[in-house]
């Protein structure tokens, strides 16, 4: 059987303290390794990492009743609603653990034999994966919290093979063929180039609202939290009044949050600060001091019974189980229904998770923050529909024929609040709806866009869309056109050739048999691949090359070139990346000749010292010598030197035998040596 770790994400395998002076805190399970998740639970502890387990719910944990009063939430969907949940390996006690649960706090029975609650492996069969006590802690949290929350809301528990993204991906599959409507993922791991692959596999489930864990080491972006198609949960510390009603929240330290390396932000998110997606989208509470409480009879760390556990692991299926009661999770669209309804959120202002030069991206404020997002729970309003006012669809689509090219424009929507568009997808095809699904392009400003990409005497159809689809329909009327006539090709074989701080461009121009003759290039400059500039560094109005003399040493530049306003050719061609560099420091080599020599007990024989210069050197070289046998006297001339010098050796009495000398030349701060040797005879 698989066991789990203590180990603490970014503090090392003890437990500790996050606010400095509350109860010992661990984490519950391994930590994530590159493809491989780790749950997102945090379990208090004694100050020895021993999980401090009873047999009643421990007197500082919270109890179901408190996160309704709390955020203010009813007990029951207005409609049937069943909440997946999806974790790593089997929890073989979850079925009794819940009905101990639900039995203490008077809730609901939610049992196989009543239809409430179902367990699947991530095939949806019921051979289930090895057990992982760590895993099995995670799925009691999971489990309970959404029952506690979502009282009426059936329970889908789809336990994957192991704790890989393959596998766990595999599993939310499974959750939404097998009809969830609302998905817990409270788990995740680093970002990677390839997510947004995964995410297209695993994650992009329109109708069906989920959730997923930002993470509990503090500033940072976990995936699947950065996917542009869940809800992204953050941490808050829960503080209630006296009578169980809201009194304050703040960021949990623990909390990740930040901007994502890869994934696009979604049209209905406006942050500043990122120009990527920004994590978090709400909060909960995730704070292990204001932990829940959660009973597991599977041993943990060789306890069973009552645990007080929080991380973001707490907030994730709290969060999915609101949406729930929202009642309306079908017609969510991703995480953007908090964005119409922000109003209807505890707005959370104070609190950090780490050190971002005080950025909002890891400090909290009034208004959007990366640690809560928008905020947490109020009610199930912010959660009950998509954004309340939105954007009509774009119209008046136009396609006009060029030479190679076809120009569309369009009239942007009206909008009158809500989510405002900020880019479409352009659609293309070579038949009356039958544009491809996949986009040819996206236009992030303005309504206008020239297609370079045609080929003359083919009828293309075009739609343009709204970025993601949000506040528009799917598609806008159809237009169509036909360029007519031949032009020249995309550039090609764009090289870079680095120099000292600068970097040297060439390319290949398009071959032409009539049509638009290219007139010049555009260049384009970034420095991390697929990143270049939206605005062209220069523009070359004849020939097929430039020098670019504002490249700093050191660092890689990445470069494309298109044709200036993309007449006749694609607007970029292939990449290219460089790196300038200084040239190497003046340096200095020493050469001897002949390698040996023989001399009597006296007499003496002579040897040539050469210097060879390197990158410039100019310097003279003082020489001098070790390693001579007794008897040997030596001298230079000249010394010190420029190019060669000739050493004379002297015997005067030297014994027979063989000695191996040394030659070193120094010049400032650079020492360099030879040998060569002397026999005596």
């Amino acid at each position: 059987m698989a066991t789990s770790s203590n180990s603490v994400a970014g503090r090392g395998a003890s437990p500790w303290r996050d606010n400095g002076w509350g109860p010992w805190i661990a984490r519950v399970c391994s930590l994530p390794i590159p493809a491989v998740a780790g749950c997102d639970a945090d379990v208090v502890t004694n100050s020895l990492g021993t999980p401090l387990a009873s047999s009643t719910p421990p007197s500082g944990a919270y109890a179901p009743g408190q996160f309704h009063s709390g955020y203010n939430l009813p007990t029951s969907a207005p409609n049937a609603q069943t909440i997946g949940i999806v974790d790593a390996y089997d929890d073989p006690n979850i079925a009794s653990d819940l009905t101990t649960f639900d039995n203490y706090y008077g809730l609901p029975a939610c049992t196989t034999s009543n239809g409430c609650f179902t367990k699947v492996n991530q095939s949806g069969g019921t051979s289930y994966p090895s057990s992982d006590s760590g895993w099995a802690l995670e799925i009691s949290l999971d489990v309970e919290t959404v029952h506690a929350i979502c009282q009426n809301c059936k329970i889908l528990l789809v336990e994957a093979s192991s704790a890989s993204f393959a596998d766990l991906g595999t599993a939310e599959n499974e959750a939404v063929t097998l009809g969830a409507t609302a998905i817990s993922n409270s788990w995740g791991g680093s970002e990677y180039t390839s997510e947004t692959s995964d995410e297209a596999s695993y994650f992009h489930h329109p109708g069906v609202a989920i959730t997923a864990a930002a993470g509990d080491a503090g500033y940072g972006v976990e995936f699947p939290a950065a996917s542009q198609y869940v809800t992204a949960v953050g941490g808050t510390t829960l503080n209630l009044n006296s009578n169980g009603s809201y009194g304050s929240e703040s960021v949990w330290s623990g909390t990740g949050s930040g901007c994502s390396q890869y994934e696009p932000k979604p049209a209905w998110q406006h942050d500043a600060g990122c120009s990527k997606r920004t994590v978090n989208d709400v909060g909960a509470d995730a704070d292990p001091n204001t932990g829940a409480a959660v009973f597991d009879s599977v041993r943990y760390s060789g306890q069973s019974g009552w645990f007080q556990v929080g991380g973001t692991s707490l907030a994730t299926p709290l969060i999915a189980a609101v949406y729930a009661l929202a009642g309306t999770a079908t017609s969510d669209v991703y995480g953007s229904a908090p964005y119409g309804n922000a109003g209807l959120l505890h707005d959370v202002t104070t609190g950090s998770d780490g050190s971002c030069s005080g950025s909002y991206l890891c400090t909290a404020g009034v208004g959007y923050d990366g640690p809560t997002g928008l905020g947490t729970p109020n009610g199930v309003g912010a959660f009950s529909s998509a954004p309340a006012t939105v954007p009509g669809a774009p119209t008046g689509l136009a396609a006009t024929a060029g030479n190679g090219s076809v120009a569309l424009s369009w009239t942007a929507p009206s909008s009158s609040g809500g989510s405002a568009i900020t880019g479409y997808d352009i659609y293309r095809g070579t038949a009356t709806t039958d544009e491809s699904t996949t986009p040819l392009a996206t236009v992030t400003s303005g309504t206008t866009y020239i297609d370079t990409t045609v080929s003359n005497g083919t009828t293309y159809y075009y739609e343009v869309r709204a970025v993601n689809g949000i506040g528009v329909g799917a598609a806008s009327n159809e237009a169509s056109a036909a360029p007519a006539a031949t032009v020249p090709g995309a550039p090609t074989g764009l090289a870079a050739t680095a120099g000292n701080g600068s970097v040297a461009l060439s390319w290949t121009a398009p071959s032409s048999s009539g049509g638009s003759a290219i007139t010049g290039y555009d260049i384009y400059r970034g420095t991390a691949q697929a990143g270049e500039s939206t605005t062209p560094l220069a523009t070359v109005t004849s020939g097929t090359t430039y020098t670019d003399t504002t490249a700093s040493n050191g660092t890689t530049y990445y470069y494309k070139v298109g044709a200036v306003n993309g007449i006749g050719v694609s607007p970029l061609s292939n990449e290219a990346s460089a790196a300038p560099q200084a040239p190497a420091a003046g340096d200095f080599s020493l050469g001897i000749s002949p390698s040996s020599h023989y001399v009597g007990s006296s007499g003496s024989v002579t040897y040539t010292v050469t210097i060879t210069p390197s990158n410039g050197f100019s310097g003279t070289v003082s020489l001098s010598v070790t390693g001579l046998p007794a008897g040997v006297s030596a001298s230079f001339s000249p010394n010190p030197a420029t190019s060669s010098s000739t050493l004379t050796l002297t015997s005067s009495g030297a014994r027979f035998g063989r000695a191996t000398f040394t030659i070193t030349g120094t010049s400032g701060s650079l020492s360099h040596s030879t040998s060569a040797s002397l026999q005596v005879f």
